[in-house]
């Protein structure tokens, strides 16, 4: 395939996705094609490669009832979508935890002695970044969740399978929930975000956005 052609079906990807409020509770996706988007969000880039997530696939009806009252955001996704996807991040993913030091010699295989050398580098980088704080940690991993999230979607939207992102829901009410059911570990981890993925019931609107000139500035 050329790249013209490429260019235009990953704009065509962009225009099928919307934020689908309903789905098909008749339609399901397939292992296959749910795999698929999975591994769009599990090959997601993250700063430094830390990976600061986690997916919770929710199929289990009894645990959807449960998580209904406090996702006021996901009234009619989660009855009718094929898969629900809570996204948790990681909030303890300081310059010096065994976390870190785990995904930078083990999962990314970095040596032992290059990573301890690199310690001041990486106190360094969370001082500029004022990364003092848990909320502080949170709000960094979370903020790298949404470009999992956002691959997952695009992924998801490339082989016509629907998706709507949800924030609206009681974040201390869900994470009580999590907590209960042992899905945060050792409390290293808070929701981010949810995601519901299936089969529109009906269409969406043509894509409205703001002019090019609007948003974009050359210097």
């Amino acid at each position: 395939m050329n790249t013209s052609a490429r260019k235009t079906e990953i704009l065509e990807t962009f225009n099928y996705r919307h934020a689908t409020k309903e789905f098909d509770p008749e339609r399901k996706i397939s292992e296959e094609d749910f795999q698929f988007i999975l591994e769009a969000g599990r090959l997601s880039p993250s700063s430094g490669g830390n990976e600061p997530w986690k997916f919770i696939v929710v199929q289990s009806p009894e645990f959807r009832n449960e998580l209904a009252p406090y996702a006021y955001g996901a009234v009619r996704q989660l009855p009718t979508s094929s898969h629900f996807v809570m996204i948790l991040a990681r909030k303890d993913l300081t310059y010096d935890s065994p976390y870190l030091k785990e995904q930078q010699t083990q999962t990314l295989e970095m040596p032992l002695e290059i990573y301890k050398g690199m310690k001041p580098a990486y106190a360094q980088f969370y001082h500029d970044l004022h990364l003092d704080s848990e909320r502080a940690l949170l709000d960094w991993s979370s903020k790298q969740t949404f470009i999992a999230l956002g691959n997952m979607m695009t992924a998801a939207a490339h082989i016509e399978i629907d998706s709507c992102a949800i924030e609206g829901f009681n974040l201390d009410a869900v994470n009580d929930l999590l907590q209960k059911k042992g899905l945060l570990g050792q409390n290293e981890y808070s929701l981010s975000v949810m995601a519901a993925f299936g089969y529109r019931v009906r269409e969406g609107r043509s894509k409205k956005r703001r002019p090019m000139k609007d948003i974009v500035q050359f210097v």
